[in-house]
């Protein structure tokens, strides 16, 4: 165990107000997935299950099958894309 550790903590915790005794006692009881360094929420990619992303990324498949916009065979052919080669 760190005792001198233990001991600055115990002094930063004396040296707080109470409305920051009171947060502090909210983050101590709150789960550790709810909390992180900066106190933000964990990004999906880290808390999804395979399966929630899989059906993330087909609904995000499917939201983008209307934006297509097809090229005619001309616009993609052998001649149109290198033109003439010497």
């Amino acid at each position: 165990m760190n005792i001198k550790l233990v001991e600055s903590l115990a002094q930063v915790v004396q040296s707080l107000s109470p409305e920051e005794r009171s947060l502090l006692e909210e983050k101590l009881k709150a789960p550790p997935e709810q909390t992180s360094a900066e106190g933000k929420e964990r990004p999906f990619y880290e808390t999804a299950t395979p399966a929630e992303r899989a059906k993330a990324f087909r609904e995000w498949a499917q939201s983008h099958q209307g934006d297509r916009s097809s090229l005619s065979d001309e616009a993609i052919s052998r001649e149109s894309i290198y033109g003439e080669r010497s």
